[in-house]
């Protein structure tokens, strides 16, 4: 994806069947101001457009072999040449090239997201097809949210996506490979838009899977046909008598792996006090992020900075087990410093950040929740320059207390965690407020 002389590229929607630009375009990162643009689509279009499907879908043809044409879509997703509107022939390199230009996301994780769609696909059960329009609006965190516009095009009349504006280019390369794979025009929509374009393209569907952080989630309306996937505040509950050099081994990768940006990204780490903390709290492991798409909380997309689990009760540096949970933590924090920011680094591929201004606010995020006893283990500098950009380098905090603190549960775009020592009733507040709670395997 390149500009020329002509003037910048503008990655174009996709409605009625058609790629189309628009007199309405926003900017889209890329290094040093390259000059990307992204067509929007008006509100008012949104509405006319739903009118055109009502009269449309009574004279389509059904569509069967559905679960055929999306694997054979996902498989030119990851390593076809398509063509994608405004930005023409998009081969799987030029794909790579383009994430890495535009969204810091480097080849080695686009290469796991491609395989996480392929085979959450192929794990899944078929759903039978009714007569939906569905709007699937993604975050700009991870594309392997892309599988939620899999699944209701497998069971909808037809789906409308509304992508990040952060991070637009997967989404229009999906539409691109099901084109591609033979799936109707009519079937598909690409809709880039405001934040407020968002609230009418609710309003317009049948169902909507929505993906935000705390800001959207108090935005949207609810309604029976909403789901609404928001901030996971993935919490680890390390047991009293676990070795801690398991325990690390245990902990980096849920921590650091996909760059921090899942919702199932562990954010909290509860080490026991020395008593058993059993809590009931069934383990479960999430891979797809639910974050908000436009960065509605301040902290660059990956919201949850007002989490309720903040709220859980009882100190979290003192008792018996204060002095193994902070072995514990500087044993992680070392790992984590060990984390390489190359591109192509060997275990844990780090994203940078376009926009840097996103970057420092993110890591602002940490820094001015921390409390007076806090210790932010972790011993790099907080930021390194990779290709013109910032990346952002995992942080690890230590906290002396637990009760109210507001870095429980806090979301940001990049490898983070608190580390505190937790009685039984801070681990059952705390995991009460978490979607993905982990537990070592017995």
């Amino acid at each position: 994806m390149r500009a020329d002389a002509a003037g910048p590229v503008v990655l174009h929607a996709f409605r009625g069947g058609e790629w189309r630009t628009s007199l309405d375009t926003a900017a889209l990162p890329g290094p040093r101001g390259a000059p990307y643009g992204l067509a929007l689509v008006p509100e008012i279009v949104v509405h006319a457009d739903r009118r055109r499907w009502e009269t449309a879908r009574g004279g389509l043809p059904p569509l069967t072999g559905r679960r055929e044409l999306l694997l054979r879509a996902v498989e030119l997703f990851d390593r076809g040449t398509v063509t994608v509107g405004g930005l023409g022939a998009q081969g799987p390199e030029d794909f790579r090239a383009a994430l890495w230009e535009t969204a810091g996301v480097p080849g080695p994780l686009v290469d796991r997201w491609c395989g996480m769609l392929r085979d959450t696909l192929l794990k899944r059960g078929e759903a039978a097809a009714d007569d939906a329009l569905a709007l699937v609006a993604l975050p700009g965190n991870t594309f392997t949210c892309l599988d939620s516009v899999l699944d209701q095009a497998e069971r909808s009349a037809a789906v409308w996506v509304r992508p990040s504006r952060r991070e637009p280019i997967s989404a229009a390369r999906l539409v691109a490979a099901l084109l591609a794979a033979g799936w109707p025009p009519l079937r598909i929509g690409l809709y880039p838009g405001e934040q407020h374009t968002l609230h009418g393209l609710v309003k317009r569907t049948d169902r909507q899977i929505v993906y935000g952080g705390t800001g959207l989630a108090a935005s949207v309306r609810r309604s029976p046909a909403l789901t609404l996937h928001g901030p996971g505040r993935g919490c680890a509950l390390v047991p009293g008598a676990m070795p801690v050099d398991e325990a690390v081994a245990w902990l980096l990768p849920l921590v650091a792996g996909d760059s921090g940006r899942f919702c199932g990204n562990v954010r909290t780490i509860l080490c026991a006090d020395g008593t058993d903390s059993a809590d009931g709290t069934a383990g479960t492991a999430g891979t797809d992020g639910a974050d908000d798409a436009d960065g509605a909380d301040g902290t660059g997309g990956t919201g949850g900075a007002d989490s309720a689990a903040g709220a859980a009760g009882a100190d979290g540096g003192a008792g018996s087990g204060g002095a193994r949970c902070a072995a514990l933590a500087s044993a992680l924090a070392v790992a984590l410093d060990a984390v390489s920011a190359h591109p192509t680094g060997p275990d844990w591929p780090l994203t940078v950040f376009r926009d840097p201004e996103a970057a420092h606010r993110a890591l602002r995020s940490v820094h001015d929740r921390m409390r007076p006893g806090d210790r932010l283990l972790t011993r790099r500098p907080a930021v390194t320059e990779v290709d013109g950009a910032p990346c952002v380098l995992p942080r690890l905090v230590l906290l002396d207390r637990a009760a109210g603190h507001p870095l429980l549960g806090h979301e940001v775009p990049f490898p983070f965690a608190a580390v505190l020592t937790a009685t039984p009733d801070t681990v059952r507040a705390a995991t009460a407020d978490s979607l993905f709670v982990y537990r070592p395997a017995k």
